[in-house]
């Protein structure tokens, strides 16, 4: 090669390494990645436990006929307010007016008889006395008045069915509530064996919603208030969300929590009572028991800045600029969003907020700013 060409690359290459040295360095000061962090502090949280819960009246009837005939008036509309005493159904009467006006006339059959067998107990007690009949005769009278007495209270007692049966022929609300469907219409035949009840009438103006708890969680209230009369009476108020996915208006409170454990699901049913003025809520409906507990001073870290390995949860730290795998414990209930940390973090510590389950141990994280846990 040329003496000259030599000389011409040499010189090139004595240029270009304080630019490959400038790139060099520059790559080694690049800063690590931006990751969305979270500076670690005690705050006040409330978790949100929630139950699925079934919806019933404060108090729900099903209404059957307590006599058997045929419908033939109904008196209200399906879904009508009703009050107690309120005549809902009418069955065919003329059966039992009938009844009730022979149960009358054997009344008073039977007391002609009892009036004459009096007279005839009188004169055979007299006529023993100047004795002209024996002691036979008068005997029989005695038991003869005694029949006609026990004839007369027969009669009474079939006049007051009588009379009880055609007042169940006009079939009456025992309770103040809301009506349900009627199955049935003007000209059925039913009877008290029915299936389907001629109507239900569900008082709401106070609303039972029924939830279950795991047994462990009711072990937990026994031995954080001493007892379940206790529970009942310092848990906080419950929320409930509706169906629909809406929150009810207002707020209610747990009265009464079973004290057995149902065998099949190891549960134990709660009951929350909640006021329904409006009637908004439903006899039958279902909805979500919201149960708040609140924790102060501790440390809330979200959900998202944690993953779990065999059983165990961890975080991520950023300890100088890189991330750090740390174990930590958490309270072993929790809302879905967030974790109450028992050990494994201090006040002060940055973790990774979002997307621990992506990150590697010794990943370089740009620190320079960090958000603050959501309250």
């Amino acid at each position: 090669m040329d003496m000259n060409i030599k000389t011409y690359i040499y010189f090139t290459m004595l240029c270009c390494l304080p630019l490959l040295a400038s790139c060099g360095a520059k790559q080694q000061d690049m800063p690590g990645e931006k990751y969305k962090t979270l500076t670690v502090t005690t705050t006040q949280q409330t978790l949100q436990s929630t139950y699925p819960a079934t919806l019933r009246g404060k108090q729900s009837v099903d209404i059957r006929p307590q006599v058997s005939g045929t419908i033939t008036k109904i008196c209200i509309n399906e879904g009508d307010i009703v009050h107690s005493g309120q005549v809902l159904f009418v069955i065919d009467q003329v059966p039992y007016r009938a009844a009730l006006e022979t149960a009358l006339a054997n009344v008073k059959s039977a007391e002609a008889q009892l009036q004459t067998a009096k007279l005839t107990a009188d004169s055979k007690e007299e006529l023993y006395r100047e004795k002209v009949v024996s002691d036979f005769d008068r005997q029989t009278a005695r038991n003869q008045l005694l029949q006609a007495e026990a004839a007369l209270a027969q009669a009474k007692a079939e006049e007051i069915n009588a009379r009880n049966n055609l007042s169940y022929t006009e079939v009456k609300s025992p309770v103040d509530g809301v009506a349900s469907m009627i199955p049935y219409r003007v000209g059925a035949l039913v009877n008290s064996s029915i299936t389907e009840p001629l109507v239900t009438v569900s008082d709401d103006a106070e609303i039972y919603a029924y939830f279950s708890m795991a047994e462990n969680q009711m072990l937990d209230l026994i031995q954080e208030y001493g007892s379940l009369e206790e529970a009942c009476q310092k848990l906080p108020s419950v929320g409930l969300t509706m169906s629909n996915g809406k929150a009810y208006s207002d707020a209610g409170r747990i009265n009464a929590i079973s004290g057995t454990v149902d065998e099949g699901t190891g549960g134990v049913t709660l009951r929350a009572v909640f006021p329904n003025q409006g009637h908004l809520l439903r006899n039958g409906g279902s909805g979500i028991i919201s149960i708040p507990t609140e924790y102060k001073n501790c440390i809330a870290i979200p959900q998202s800045a944690t993953y779990e390995l065999q059983n165990k949860i961890f975080t991520w730290k950023v300890v100088d600029g890189k991330t750090q795998s740390t174990p930590i414990t958490v309270y072993k209930y929790n809302d879905g969003q967030t974790y109450i940390v028992l050990s494994g973090l201090q006040t002060g510590d940055v973790i990774i907020a979002e997307g621990a389950g992506l990150m590697r141990e010794g990943t370089a994280v740009n620190v320079t700013s960090t958000s603050e846990p959501e309250k």
